[in-house]
């Protein structure tokens, strides 16, 4: 049988509001005679009817908004939470990254702390010590071996937590979006690791806001909404229906605590909106249309030189457009205080689809904030005024032609 993971019907309750705490049995004996189980208003369902079935050796992605139900989904594959409802079946020894420092002993050293991880995974001592030079190398901290972890900085603990997950023969490895802690390089450095992992048999699940890495790396795709799977298969079509329903809702993004900002950079932007060439609101641009794009934000501290890159990508994490401010506007500007940058585009040619949109705040040493992910849909019309329009798959970009064509029949 190559069923790993089986969910049937799996829900997780919390309740909301005061939490009841009794000191005694006969405390709790009262309140359950006295007082009405919690029901109705007081209940929150982080997840709800979660049913799926995972193959050995699948790269599986988990994607959905903030509060979707990711993590808590995770929590429970990883037996750190039971669910309120409903049976799931692992067969498999499982390794997970959840969070910074996961398992990990703030007291104990680096070194221990990999023997104490490789012990809960069912690790021998032998097994650990066959790949802790493997571990050490990779997470970057041979030097730091035998320091305690308390005193590790957050990039530290998750290189060395991952490298511990991966390195340690998993059956099954779920990994959350704590990969952001990491800087770039580790990150991609994580994604080929994961997809050696991959290549070896063993299974996979991805949490992550980064819709090209999970295109890249898994073939299967689970979308959660607010705690219920509304999709599950194939990636590229999942993360098409991810975006469309998302593109409902970005005029306007609240850039201050968005999860698509890398770990270490400052909240100086603090909202993006996408605004129509004659003013108001555009959550999706025509072919053709005028489009604004609108940053603004504070700064504490006087930036000088600063500019605004906003780069335009395709999900699949190909660049196909750029504006920044540095080269294409005239002018020289410092902020000191609340500031405001708009970038109008006139007469789209993007072909239609979705797109995804990274900001990058840039002064004179280099970027000091930025946003990835933020998603911008470009709809079909018919440009020409020939009743027909452009399929989708013919390109990025539409240029403005004009044809003629002669024929001596």
């Amino acid at each position: 049988m190559n069923t790993v993971i089986t969910a049937r019907g799996i829900g997780k309750r919390y309740q909301l509001g005061e939490h009841l705490r009794h000191n005694t049995l006969r405390d709790a004996l009262r309140a359950a005679i006295h007082r009405p189980p919690p029901a109705g208003s007081g209940d929150f369902w982080a997840l709800k009817e979660v049913s799926f079935e995972i193959q050995r050796g699948e790269v599986v992605g988990v994607i959905g908004r903030n509060g979707a139900g990711k993590s808590t989904l995770l929590k429970i594959l990883s037996q750190i939470t039971d669910p309120t409802e409903g049976e799931i079946r692992i067969r498999g020894r499982v390794a997970s990254l959840l969070e910074v420092g996961t398992g990990f002993h703030p007291e104990l050293s680096g070194r221990e702390n990999v023997y104490l991880n490789g012990a809960i995974l069912g690790m021998t001592r032998r097994e650990i010590s066959a790949s802790f030079s493997d571990i050490a190398a990779f997470a970057g901290v041979e030097k730091f071996l035998d320091t305690p972890v308390k005193r590790y900085s957050s990039g530290m603990y998750v290189r060395l937590a991952f490298a511990v997950a991966a390195h340690l023969n998993p059956e099954i490895l779920l990994v959350d979006e704590v990969l952001a802690v990491g800087d770039a390089s580790f990150q991609k450095k994580c994604i080929g690791k994961m997809d050696d992992v991959a290549r070896s048999g063993r299974t996979i699940l991805f949490v992550s806001h980064n819709m090209a890495a999970v295109e890249s790396l898994c073939a299967k795709t689970l979308l959660l909404d607010r705690g219920r799977v509304v999709a599950f298969g194939d990636t590229r079509e999942v993360i098409d229906q991810y975006l469309s329903g998302a593109s409902a809702a970005v005029s306007e993004t609240d850039l201050r605590n968005h999860p698509g900002r890398p770990a270490g950079k400052m909240p100086l932007m603090s909202a993006f909106r996408l605004l129509k060439g004659g003013g108001g609101p555009a959550p999706q641009t025509g072919l053709g249309e005028d489009i604004v794009f609108e940053v603004s934000g504070m700064t504490q501290e006087t930036v000088l030189d600063a500019a605004l890159n906003i780069q335009i990508m395709k999900p699949g994490g190909q660049r196909v457009a750029t504006c920044y401010s540095r080269y294409q506007y005239p002018a020289r500007i410092d902020l000191n205080g609340k500031f405001v940058f708009s970038c109008r585009m006139g007469n789209c040619r993007l072909m239609p689809g979705m797109y995804m949109l990274t900001l990058i705040l840039n002064g004179p040493g280099g970027p000091i904030d930025m946003i990835e992910g933020i998603p911008w849909e470009v709809v079909s019309r018919d440009i020409y005024g020939t009743g027909r329009v452009l399929p989708s798959g013919t390109g990025f970009y539409l240029p403005e032609v004009e044809w003629s064509a002669k024929s001596n029949a």
